[in-house]
């Protein structure tokens, strides 16, 4: 690495990190200070259950902050390399604004990556536990009686040994509705189950009135067999199963990719599903699209420019969130293509930021 790339992305780093931290700070007092404060007044939740709620609460925080802190850092970076006229030294010496902005670039992509893989590995489990606490600890397990569009799955090894759907459940009659299983071997599909209902006869989940469906055969028929009675291969106990329940939000990419396609089966819109499912992707390349509109809007021609640049990048963060909260209305509400709500605010500030790009390197 040369010492200019080195001497820009030192630039980049100081207010990227003073970003991650202040966003974040920004985040967590105006939403999560106050939803603990409510679970405080109305359950009376311990410091210690409280502690771990904020601490869990960060993960899902954080992700968000990576593109407003990128943005910020290539806005901060380059607006005290203009005030200062080091970058007019650096253009004058044959250096393209390109070239010089190619080290921010490759760090924003790598933010990107991590942020794609700590939205997958660490944010659903983060979410999965928060909710945990607040469900089981704080509010003691305050379920409803009734919920639709169960989903239960059976893991042997690395491997998902059956998948089960239910349109609903009622906690009261202990009973599933509208039911399809589906059984895999090798995390292969082998057998698909329907059935009216399902009730707990005190050990084991028993169906009534179904169908079975051999899938197996490779000449791309299908057996089936009618049964009156059969049981479930699942072994959650009635009180378990609203509990196993998981948001989107808690659901890994795979996983959400397996709910969509079971629930598409039987029929259930999937729109916010999916909507969610791109999103994964798309906020964190919200981070290299933040770099390509920061670093061509911090080359300002004013002295003291480095100080405005909060000041643009909050105006920036706020037109791409305004963009992504109506482009997941409307692919939450069948509006448009998922995958286009996803990233329709990553197509529309990229394409921005390129033109910002090209200008500046003429």
């Amino acid at each position: 690495m040369r010492i200019l790339d080195k001497y820009i992305l030192k630039e980049f780093i100081s207010p990227f990190l003073f970003g991650v931290c202040a966003f974040t700070a920004v985040f967590v007092g105006t939403g999560t200070l106050y939803r603990i404060a409510n679970l405080i007044n109305q359950y009376g939740a311990n410091a210690w259950a409280i502690f771990r709620v904020l601490i869990l609460a960060l993960p899902s925080i954080i992700v968000v902050t990576f593109p407003m802190s990128v943005l910020l850092g290539s806005l901060m970076a380059f607006g005290r390399l203009s005030s200062s006229s080091e970058m007019i030294v650096m253009r004058s010496g044959g250096q393209n604004f390109i070239r010089l902005a190619m080290p921010i670039f490759i760090a924003a992509f790598f933010i990107s990556i991590a942020a794609t893989a700590f939205n997958e590995y660490v944010v659903p489990k983060a979410n999965n536990a928060y909710n945990t606490i607040i469900n089981e600890e704080i509010k003691h397990n305050a379920a409803p009686t009734t919920q639709d569009h169960i989903i239960i799955k059976n893991i042997k090894g690395s491997d998902i040994s059956s998948l089960m759907y239910a349109r609903q459940y009622d906690a009261n009659a202990k009973e599933l509705k509208d039911i399809t299983v589906q059984e895999f071997e090798n995390d292969v599909l082998m057998r698909v189950e329907k059935a009216d209902r399902a009730d707990w006869n005190g050990s084991k989940w028993v169906m009534h009135e179904g169908v079975i469906y051999d899938v197996s055969v490779q000449d791309n028929s299908t057996r089936s067999m009618k049964f009156t009675e059969q049981y479930l291969p699942i072994m959650q106990n009635p009180n378990k199963i609203n509990a196993s329940q998981k948001k989107p939000d808690e659901l890994t990419i795979r996983e959400l990719r397996e709910q969509i396609e079971l629930l598409q089966e039987n029929g259930v819109n999937t729109d916010k599903m999916k909507v969610e499912m791109y999103n994964r992707f798309a906020l964190p390349l919200a981070s290299l699209v933040c770099a390509i509109v920061g670093a061509p809007l911090g080359m300002q021609k004013q002295r003291g420019s480095s100080s405005i640049g909060f000041g643009i990048s909050v105006i920036v963060i706020f037109i791409y969130y305004s963009i992504m909260t109506l482009g997941n209305a409307l692919g939450n509400g069948g509006r448009v293509p998922p995958y286009l709500a996803a990233f329709l605010p990553d197509i529309i500030c990229g394409i921005a930021g390129i033109i910002l790009v090209y200008r500046k390197s003429k």
